[in-house]
């Protein structure tokens, strides 16, 4: 979307319009309905506007619920938006630090302003693109004087804390990791973030601060002097925040956040973790979550379970204890099956199994065409972990726990 498209949008018809139309999700349905509004006389800009903004709603309800109908959106800032439920957890953060005003410093289209100010907090929320700063106006309008949003950056805006932060003032840090405006273009080196990793690591060693990263983040990047908290969602790996001055927990350094649907779970330490050590494959089979390994909080869960690494470098854990948690998924171990394709595929099919979920970790295995190649058939189902020990390829068939 560019400013001649919001301009249109942000106006009392465009915004009806948008309301009126029905979901927007395939490629036909986008025709039809630009089809449709053109044929009723509205702009090109309008109609571009609109049909985009239908589809962006439709997608932004895995992140939003219900709010997606009343929000706008670009479609890098819907991909970069913080989970709504996740937001409302960090916030949850500095309310119960004391804070009660935070600088949102590239809040793209609001999505954590949002649960700050849904929690009484008054924000400053910047953002140095146009468009997005203006749909994030929009989008936090409803919380009026509470939410102050302006288009700048984040260096610019920074100066008015002063060499030192005003009691119960912090600052929330997203750095763009992608080119301005709203291409996908990324930017890899820290350095060419903006604003830069430096530049939000010296604001949060003076003022009270929640960093939002990419979980890849190179570990000897991280200042030794903050909390470390990776946070995964239903599975998957969304980002890590860095937690400095009063906003960090004492005697955390490294925390994992899991969060299965409704339900949230978190492991912490002082450090990293040790591993146990590697044993024999036994009667189940544990595959850690993504902040788990991320935070190499591996052995503490190691530990919980009775249970070993099956390779010292690979994330696998195996016990004989009949014991799970919530930071891994687990696998009652069957048997161990040929790894060759065509041995493989014949004992799948002696037993009957014609449902096969395939998961690998520490093997260069592409789950699609290895089914293909299985030509799976039977009313029998089982997951199949392909991995190594060692530079022994192994193939495990197992049952969720």
């Amino acid at each position: 979307m560019d400013m001649a498209e919001l301009t249109a949008l942000l106006t009392p018809d465009g915004l009806r319009l948008l309301d009126e139309i029905p979901t927007v999700g395939s490629a036909d349905d986008v025709a039809r309905t630009v089809s449709r509004l053109r044929a009723a006389g509205h702009s090109p800009d309008l109609v571009s506007a609109v049909v985009g903004q239908a589809r962006l709603r439709a997608r932004a309800k895995t992140k939003f619920g219900d709010f997606a109908s009343r929000m706008l959106f670009t479609r890098a800032g819907l991909e970069q938006a913080t989970r709504l439920s996740i937001a409302a957890r960090h916030a949850g953060r500095f309310r119960d630090a004391g804070i009660r005003h935070v600088f949102d410093l590239g809040c793209g289209i609001g999505g954590d302003a949002l649960g700050l100010a849904a929690l009484g907090m008054t924000v400053d929320a910047v953002d140095a693109d146009e468009v997005t700063a203006a749909i994030a106006a929009y989008n936090l309008a409803p919380f009026g004087t509470d939410v102050r949003v302006r288009n700048a950056r984040a260096e610019e805006t920074v100066a008015e804390l002063g060499p030192a932060a005003p009691e119960a003032t912090a600052a929330w840090l997203d750095p763009a990791r992608r080119t301005a405006g709203h291409s996908e273009t990324a930017r890899t080196r820290p350095e060419d973030w903006s604003p830069s990793l430096e530049w939000v690591f010296d604001l949060a060693a003076r003022v009270p601060a929640g960093m939002k990263l990419g979980p890849g983040l190179d570990r000897a990047l991280i200042p030794d002097d903050v909390e470390a908290q990776w946070v995964s969602a239903d599975g998957s790996t969304l980002e890590l925040v860095l937690w400095s001055g009063i906003l960090a927990r004492q005697g955390v350094r490294r925390a994992a956040l899991v969060i299965r649907g409704d339900a949230a779970h978190e492991l912490t330490a002082s450090e990293d973790a040790a591993d146990e050590p590697a044993r024999e494959l036994g009667a189940f089979l544990h595959e850690p979550d993504g902040a788990v390994i991320r935070a190499r909080l591996i052995g503490d869960v190691a530990r919980s379970l009775e249970a070993g690494m099956l390779d010292p470098q690979i994330a696998y854990l195996t016990s004989d204890a009949a014991l799970t948690s919530p930071f891994v998924q687990s696998f009652r171990v069957r048997e161990e099956l040929p790894t060759d394709a065509k041995a493989l595929a014949r004992a799948l099919r002696e037993r009957g199994i014609g449902t096969l979920e395939i998961k690998k970790r520490g093997v260069d295995v592409d789950p699609a065409a290895l089914r293909t190649k299985l030509k799976l058939r039977g009313d029998e189902s089982a997951t199949l972990l392909l991995t190594r020990v060692g530079t022994t390829r192994r193939a495990i068939l197992a049952d969720r726990v």
